[in-house]
C-alpha cells in the first residue's frame, strides 16, 4: 500500500468500539450497583448482547465497507448503550417497567437490519433508482396513522399505527424515503433548477414544472403531519427540504424563502391548529398554574426543567435522581433524565457526541464523488441535527416543545430502527468517498452510471462501437500520411 492510498482504519474503529462498550455497559452496571446493590445475571446477558451486536456489525464493515468512517459506529454504540442504561434505570420506578428489555430487543433488530442493508445494498447509488418510488412510499407511510382502525392518538398527536397490539410510528421511516426522494430528484434536475427559469433581479426563479414534484412531496408531508398534530416532524421535514435545496443550488435565497414560510406557517398554525396554539402558550407561559394543571399542559415541561436544575453541574449520579417525576421520561424527556443524573457536564458530553456524529455525516457528504451521495448524506446530517435541536430546544424552552425523540437514546423501536438504517447508508457513502478510485461505469456521476446501474447495451454493441471509435483516428492519420507520400492533391 502506497502512502497516498487511503487506509481502512478498522483497527482504530475496533479500539474506539471497545471504549464505547465500556461506557454503555459501565453505565448500566452503575445503575445496578446504585439501585439494586448487586449484579444479577441480566446484566451479564445485556452486556453480552451489546458486545456481540457491536462486534458483529464491525465484522460486517470489515467485509463489506472496510473504508467506511471509523468514528460513526463507536459514537452510535455509545449513545445507544447510554440510552439502554437510562431506560433500565427508569424501569425501577413505579411508572415504568420492562421497557429496557424491549429496547435491547429493538437494538438487536435495528443493528441486524442495518447490517443486512450493508450486505444487500453494496452501493448507495442504487437508491437513486427509487427516487419516485420513495415519494409514493413516503405518502403511504404518512397517511397510515389517519386510516380508521390503524391510527392511535398519543399525547394529542396521531402518529402511531397499532397492529396486533404492537405500535409503530411510520413517520420515522418516512424521513428516510423523503430524503432519498429529495436527493434523487435534485441530483437529476439540478441544472434545470439552476439555469431554466425567469430571472428577477439577482434571483433566478426556477420553472414551476421543475419544482412541482419537490413541492408535491413537501405539501403531502406538511398536510398530513398538520392533520396528525405532529409538529416536530413537520418542522424537521420542512428544514430538510430547505437545507437540501440550498446545498443543491448554493443559493441563499432559498434559506430566506424558507424563513419567510416558517414565519407564515407559525402564524397560521397558531390561528387554526389548536394543538399548535397550546404548544405556543405553554412555551410562552409555562409556569402559569392554569396551563400547568390542564390536560396536555405545561406539567411535563416544568418538571423537566426542575430536573435539569436539580442535576446542576455534576448531576446526582446514575440511580440517585428522580427522573420518573417527568412524564415520558424514557422517551420524549430522556434528555431531562440525563441532565438530572449526569449534570451539565455529562449532558454536554453527550451533545458533543451528536456534534461529532453530525460532522462525520457531513464529512462523508464532502468526500463522495457523486451528487446523489452528497445530497443524501447531507439530508441525513440535517435530520440528525434538527432532531437534537428540536428536542433539546423544546426541553430548555428555546423553542416550543414538540414530539420528536433523541436519536439512539429514547425508547421506541421505530425511531431506533430508522436511525440505524440511516447509519448503514451513511457508512456506505463514506466507504465510497474514502476507498481508492476505481474505473468503471459505477464511477460516473452523470448518465447511465449515475443511478448505480450499468448501461444495458454495454457488452453487446457498445464495446465494439467504442473500439471502432478508438481505431478511427489512427486509420484517418494513416490515410493522410499515405496521401502526403503520394504527392497530396493533384
Amino acid at each position: 500500500m502506497t502512502p497516498d492510498q487511503p487506509k481502512p482504519r478498522r483497527n482504530m474503529e475496533l479500539a474506539l468500539l471497545l471504549v464505547a462498550l465500556v461506557i454503555g455497559i459501565g453505565a448500566q452496571v452503575l445503575v445496578g450497583l446504585s439501585v439494586e446493590d448487586e449484579m444479577s445475571r441480566r446484566y451479564w446477558i445485556s452486556g453480552g448482547v451489546q458486545v456481540g451486536l457491536a462486534l458483529g456489525f464491525h465484522v460486517v464493515l470489515r467485509l463489506r465497507a472496510k473504508y467506511a468512517d471509523p468514528f460513526i459506529l463507536p459514537i452510535v454504540v455509545t449513545l445507544n448503550g447510554l440510552g439502554v442504561a437510562m431506560i433500565h434505570r427508569l424501569d425501577f420506578t413505579p411508572d415504568y417497567g420492562g421497557v429496557a428489555d424491549r429496547q435491547l430487543l429493538w437494538t438487536a433488530v435495528s443493528m441486524v437490519a442495518a447490517a443486512a442493508l450493508l450486505i444487500w445494498l453494496k452501493d448507495h447509488r442504487r437508491l437513486r433508482l427509487l427516487t419516485y418510488t420513495s415519494l409514493v412510499v413516503s405518502g403511504i407511510l404518512l397517511f397510515l396513522p389517519i386510516v380508521p382502525g390503524l391510527g392511535e392518538e398519543v399525547q394529542g398527536a396521531q402518529v402511531w399505527v397499532s397492529v396486533a397490539g404492537m405500535s409503530f410510528q411510520p413517520g420515522e421511516l418516512a424521513k428516510i424515503t423523503l430524503a432519498i426522494f429529495f436527493a434523487g430528484y435534485l441530483a437529476n434536475n439540478r441544472d434545470l433548477i439552476l439555469l431554466a427559469g425567469k430571472k428577477i433581479g439577482p434571483i433566478t426563479l426556477p420553472r414551476p414544472q421543475d419544482l412541482a414534484p419537490l413541492f408535491l412531496g413537501w405539501l403531502i408531508a406538511m398536510g398530513v403531519l398538520i392533520v396528525q398534530n405532529d409538529l416536530g416532524n413537520a418542522l424537521m421535514f420542512f428544514g430538510l427540504f430547505v437545507a437540501v435545496i440550498y446545498v443543491a443550488t448554493s443559493r441563499i435565497s432559498w434559506v430566506a424563502i424558507g424563513a419567510v414560510l416558517v414565519a407564515v406557517g407559525a402564524v397560521l398554525a397558531y390561528q387554526f391548529v389548536p394543538h399548535a396554539r397550546n404548544r405556543f402558550d405553554i412555551w410562552l407561559d409555562a409556569f402559569n398554574p392554569e396551563l400547568y394543571n390542564q390536560l396536555y399542559g405545561s406539567h411535563q415541561l416544568v418538571q423537566g426543567m426542575f430536573g435539569l436544575a436539580h442535576g446542576g453541574l455534576a448531576g446526582t449520579g446514575l440511580g440517585n435522581g428522580n427522573p420518573h417525576m417527568v412524564s415520558l421520561a424514557n422517551s420524549d424527556m430522556i434528555i431531562s433524565a440525563f441532565g438530572e443524573e449526569l449534570g451539565l457536564i455529562g449532558l454536554a458530553a453527550m451533545l458533543l457526541l451528536y456534534l461529532v456524529l453530525f460532522s462525520r455525516y457531513m464529512r462523508a457528504a464532502v468526500g463522495t464523488r457523486d451528487h446523489f451521495g452528497k445530497l443524501l448524506a447531507v439530508s441525513f446530517a440535517v435530520i440528525l441535527v434538527l432532531q437534537v435541536f428540536v428536542v433539546v430546544g423544546g426541553i430548555t424552552r428555546v423553542i416550543p416543545m414538540t414530539g420528536l425523540v433523541s436519536p439512539f437514546l429514547a425508547a421506541g423501536g421505530s425511531a431506533l430502527l430508522a436511525n440505524w438504517l440511516i447509519v448503514a447508508i451513511v457508512l456506505l457513502i463514506s466507504h465510497a468517498s474514502r476507498r481508492p478510485i476505481q474505473s468503471g461505469p459505477m464511477l460516473n456521476t452523470t448518465g447511465a452510471g449515475a443511478s448505480g446501474t450499468e448501461d444495458p447495451l454495454r457488452g453487446r454493441h457498445t464495446d465494439s462501437q467504442i473500439a471502432a471509435q478508438r481505431r478511427a483516428p489512427a486509420e484517418t492519420a494513416a490515410a493522410d500520411s499515405t496521401t502526403e507520400a503520394s504527392g497530396g492533391d493533384r
